[in-house]
């Protein structure tokens, strides 16, 4: 089978940058893609305010959902209270892993209470910079929450503790031969000409993407095994050697400017 595509699109609360969003919105309707929205339910994160916040925001994600579009428990408040790169290991931060299982539960409840109040069912599970702990999974599990995106697999595969997670390792499309990969956005600092080549990229894919709810169709049996392990392992060295690499590039770039500059 050839690669399928998932689009997901975080960040998503009342301060986010609407301008660009309803932008984004429009092509995903005409494009008729279902994405996966990773809803903030409480934000408290400063980064995130980026313009007023917009009285009417739970219509507008019940709206996205009477459309059929995903929604996502993306944390509670979206702020970092640990180091801890958590089981997916990208970053080291979290709002969840590290804690205890009484604070991770009191989160999760807030959250979940949140989704209730606005007569909202989330379907999956979105950890805020990528970090959750297996305290954190069991509790979802508790809490009747059975999909997790994230992950660095080829194929989305069910845990012990019998929740699937549906791996996310793009944040840009690129040409692969097979294995389903999710493609994740933050739209939050995108300009027009961003907007355009998402446009682009969803023309130029189409074919091969698809949505949560057929992803979950056709794997839900699938039980992970050491070759999954092995593969988000070889994916996880090569997303930390490219991005120290491009930490490298980031911290040289300025050093060439200044030499530039002193040789004019």
């Amino acid at each position: 089978m050839p690669a399928q595509y998932l689009i997901r699109f975080d960040d998503l609360c009342p301060t986010m940058n609407w301008d660009i969003w309803e932008k984004i919105e429009k092509i995903l309707i005409e494009q008729e893609i279902d994405p996966i929205l990773a809803v903030v339910p409480d934000n408290k994160d400063k980064t995130l305010i980026v313009a007023e916040a917009r009285p009417g925001f739970w219509d507008t994600v019940r709206s996205w959902q009477r459309r059929g579009w995903t929604i996502g428990v993306h944390g509670y408040q979206h702020t970092y209270v640990t180091d801890r790169a958590g089981l997916v290991g990208i970053n080291k931060r979290s709002e969840f892993a590290g804690l205890d299982e009484q604070e991770q539960e009191s989160k999760l409840n807030k959250a979940l209470a949140l989704f209730r109040q606005e007569e909202i069912i989330p379907e999956v599970w979105i950890a805020p910079g990528h970090s959750f702990d297996i305290i954190t999974l069991r509790l979802l599990k508790k809490l009747k929450i059975d999909v997790v995106s994230d992950g660095l697999y080829l194929s989305p595969n069910t845990d012990p503790l019998g929740l699937i997670h549906i791996p996310q390792q793009l944040w840009r499309f690129r040409r692969l031969p097979v294995g389903l990969w999710t493609v994740c956005y933050h739209h939050n600092g995108w300009t027009s000409s961003r907007v355009d080549r998402f446009r682009s990229d969803l023309q130029r894919y189409r074919r091969q993407i698809t949505s949560l709810p057929r992803v979950l169709t056709s794997y839900r049996t699938r039980k992970r095994n050491l070759a999954d392990a092995l593969g988000a392992r070889v994916c996880l060295v090569a997303l930390q050697a490219r991005n120290s690499i491009q930490r490298f590039i980031a911290r040289a770039q300025p050093s060439v400017a200044t030499r530039t500059n002193t040789q004019r």
